[in-house]
């Protein structure tokens, strides 16, 4: 099965967001298996995401407007496109990123799953809220929820798919107008599923697309829109926010992880061995919530790595455009220096290779075999470091404290796994691992896929939450409006003031606001 055709480029390249695009500088699009150019994309500037931000405000009153019910419609007719068109989408998430078949599905699966949820909920998320008001039966309150106006969303390169368009949906929902950028190597993804969002019913204005470098239309998205989403390093996310601060704008982000399990004597190594590949090497460990530290008890750490190592060696490594391979390869040359760099450095410093450990040019440019290293001295880039690639390195340790010790001594608190004797243990040690998700029994998917759960990073793993009501409603303002009935704070008509200020402590303290009841 090839890259998607130069007819399916055409057809979306007439979807991004900047008048003339025809007539502006392009940047090539290479399939990452192959290296070799298969499109190319124009290139926007700060003008463009600021006339397509102003078209996405003036579009985002009557989207707002329009019953949130309809606006759920729209994006369960959405959620029917993407999965009868998943194979189209799978092919441009191969093409442009180099993942696997398997790991291509898992933004297919994602998106689906997003639209139904926030669907479902948001219409009673965002209906009026009765609260306690201050004097009950004399004050009625309501919290309302308004949208934001429009969300800048910022998507990167790793899941150029539901990075996109996962986050853009509750802002929809929530009645936002959204203007997205997405990683200059991966923008046909993110025209890809915009088209099929026009298809099921949001207006072009309300969503729109403009690529182009970080530094000019990302800068201008966060210097005029009304809330940021941002996926991405953690350095870039400080500058971001710096940014978003200075404005006084909301924002939200999920950044680098430098992710640990831990696994304790008792626990069924067969079942981990397998988890474990997923956890480590899905989307070639270019994965945010992936697992690159692995913190196993002394007594099965031998048995443990001698698995882990056959399992590794086993893993099928290949350009295809099906599901016969396991893992494909990296997305571009810095990636694979990176990956390369981090090995190579831990190896000179003592570390041993398990498992991989090169390049594999005889399969394409940016393929580099999946690794594991053990000894790997605290002088390694690996360490601390986020390698954001597929390697691994496994450490040896006394008893489960140390391995919770060791799991928390990091800057980073994104995603971990735990795998215990029981599952009770595995629970418990999962509330002392200091991280956003924590997955029991398995390497990074339930918590991600529990939708109604809260998903995001603590430390410089991220600001603000995904999923869940948090990952909705912090597209809206709240809007708190009381309204008083009968009497107000003056008092009855014709009592002296003085009458009515020595009244009203009492009848506070009568409703329970005051100390004594």
């Amino acid at each position: 099965m090839p890259a998607p055709s130069a007819a399916t480029f055409a057809r979306l390249a007439d979807l991004i967001a900047i008048p003339d695009a025809a007539d502006r500088p392009t940047r090539p699009v290479v399939e990452a298996f192959t290296g070799k150019e298969i499109a190319s994309v124009p290139v926007g500037t700060a003008d463009d995401a600021k006339a397509a931000i102003d078209r996405a405000r003036t579009a985002q009153a009557s989207w707002a407007r329009m019953p949130v019910t309809e606006r759920a419609e729209i994006i369960l007719r959405y959620r029917e496109l993407v999965y009868a068109r998943r194979n189209q989408l799978m092919d441009m998430a191969q093409a442009e990123t180099g993942k696997s078949r398997t790991s291509a599905q898992e933004e297919v699966l994602d998106i689906s799953m997003t639209a139904r949820h926030y669907a479902h909920v948001a219409p009673k998320l965002l209906e009026p809220r009765r609260a306690t008001g201050m004097l009950p039966v004399l004050t009625k309150t309501t919290v309302l929820h308004h949208p934001k106006g429009v969300v800048g969303v910022i998507a990167p390169w790793n899941y150029p798919m539901t990075l996109a368009v996962s986050d853009a949906i509750p802002a929809l929902l929530a009645g936002n107008g959204v203007v997205l950028k997405p990683d200059s190597q991966t923008p046909y993804c993110a025209l890809a599923v915009a088209e099929l969002l026009y298809e099921a019913g949001v207006p072009r204005d309300v969503f729109a697309v403009v690529p182009g470098p970080g530094s000019v239309v990302g800068t201008a998205i966060v210097e005029n829109s009304d809330y940021l989403m941002f996926t991405g390093s953690s350095q870039t996310g400080r500058l971001l926010a710096e940014q978003a601060g200075r404005r006084l704008i909301g924002f939200s982000a999920e950044l680098g992880g430098k992710n640990p399990m831990i696994v304790t004597a008792g626990a069924n190594l067969r079942k981990v061995t397998d988890a474990a590949v997923r956890a480590c090497y899905s989307n070639s460990g270019q994965l945010c919530i992936s697992i690159e530290r692995i913190y196993v008890e002394k007594s099965i750490a031998p048995e443990f790595l001698r698995m882990f190592g056959d399992r590794v060696r086993a893993i099928k490594l290949g350009a295809s455009y099906d599901f016969d391979t396991e893992m494909g390869c990296l997305v571009n040359e810095t990636q694979v220096k990176t990956v390369s760099g981090h090995v190579d450095d831990a190896v000179a410093k003592g570390a041993t290779l398990v498992a991989g450990g090169k390049a594999r040019p005889d399969l394409g440019p940016l393929f580099y075999e999946p690794t594991v290293l053990t000894d790997v001295p605290e002088d390694a880039e690996c360490y601390r470091d986020e390698t954001f690639g597929p390697v691994v390195s496994v450490y040896p340790v006394d008893n489960v404290d140390e391995a919770i010790r060791r799991a928390n001594d990091t800057e980073y608190g994104l995603n971990a796994s735990v795998w215990a004797a029981t599952k009770a243990q595995g629970e418990e040690i999962a509330a002392k691992v200091r991280a956003g998700t924590v997955n029991v029994d398995e390497g990074y998917a339930p918590a991600w896929g529990s939708m109604d759960a809260p998903m995001g990073g603590v430390g410089i793993s991220g600001v603000g939450r995904r999923h869940g009501a948090e990952g909705l409603l912090k597209y809206t303002e709240s809007q708190t409006v009381a309204v008083t009935r009968v009497l107000n704070l003056d008092g009855p008509r014709g009592l002296p003031r003085q009458i009515w200020a020595k009244m009203l402590p009492p009848l506070v303290k009568a409703m329970g606001w005051l100390p004594g009841r």
